[in-house]
């Protein structure tokens, strides 16, 4: 419970899929992988490094998960590092978790002050080489992309934008990738990212609607390789170390996003590793 009435964080997917046990390492590797050699801000991912920046900033931060044991290990290390957390379980399949999770999270912590939408999904990367093209999609796979990347961020929306309208302030900030920015042949072991473009054209529309009401909407194009003990073990960041992105320094990003002034607020940020050309 949010006792001290700090400010609240929600992070939708604190987890990450590429965690030790995350359901990209396995599929990757065919196991889970041991991350103690590893620090500790980047073992979830960037929802994982968010909720740490956040906590750290004096945050009551809200750890969201479709299995609340899939948080444990962060929440404990947020405790650790002196921050409070919760964790909720939601799942962005169902409107039903996502009402009763927000309900639950402004009965234990109140109305998030920022609201972080980085959920993922791996739909489409168990596909073979021959199953490339759009026509072997399976129409449930393109609806759990869709469930993720525009449902989802719409319901959520839906959740937490009326007290951000009537208190002026709030952000929420939505964590994307490169495949928003235009349609790209999906290539094997990718997931099927078309539905991507949706979400960032809903951060353009709720940035319409919502910004003269002072709340600060954004989306944040991570254009690269997010650190995490599933990639880091890949042979392309085994072979390119330079290229992988640290998800404490796009925390960071997230972090400053929510702390502009009024008077000049970034609504679309791009972050892209040196080594690489920045997607467009």
């Amino acid at each position: 419970m949010n006792t001290t009435r700090k400010p609240v964080a929600v992070v939708v997917g604190a987890t990450s899929k590429w965690q030790s046990d995350g359901r990209n390492t396995k599929l990757a590797h065919g196991k889970a992988l041991d991350d103690s050699d590893m620090p500790v801000g980047v073992r979830w991912g960037v929802g994982g490094a968010i909720a740490q920046k956040f906590a750290q900033e004096g945050f009551f931060v809200v750890l969201t998960t479709r299995n609340a044991a899939n948080a444990s290990a962060l929440e404990i290390a947020i405790r650790e590092q002196g921050g409070e957390s919760t964790i909720v379980e939601l799942d962005l399949v169902s409107s039903d978790s996502i009402s009763t999770a927000f309900a639950e999270i402004r009965d234990r912590a109140g109305d998030p002050d920022v609201l972080v939408y980085n959920a993922g999904y791996l739909e489409g990367r168990d596909l073979p080489p021959e199953k490339e093209l759009l026509e072997h999609i399976p129409v449930e796979m393109f609806e759990t992309a869709q469930h993720i990347s525009s449902r989802g961020p719409f319901l959520v929306a839906k959740e937490v934008l009326p007290a951000m309208r009537q208190r002026a302030e709030g952000s929420f900030l939505i964590s994307n990738n490169a495949m928003s920015l235009r349609g790209r042949k999906r290539y094997t072991g990718q997931s099927l990212y078309y539905p991507r473009a949706m979400m960032r054209t809903l951060a353009q529309a709720l940035t319409e609607e919502y910004s003269e009401h002072g709340v600060h909407v954004a989306n944040v194009v991570i254009d690269g390789l997010i650190d995490s003990p599933g990639t880091r073990a890949l042979p392309a960041a085994q072979q390119q170390p330079e290229i992988i992105m640290n998800p404490v320094k796009i925390a960071e990003a997230f972090y400053y996003l929510h702390t502009q002034d009024k008077s000049c607020w970034t609504h679309e940020l791009q972050l892209t590793p040196f080594p690489t050309k920045p997607s467009f």
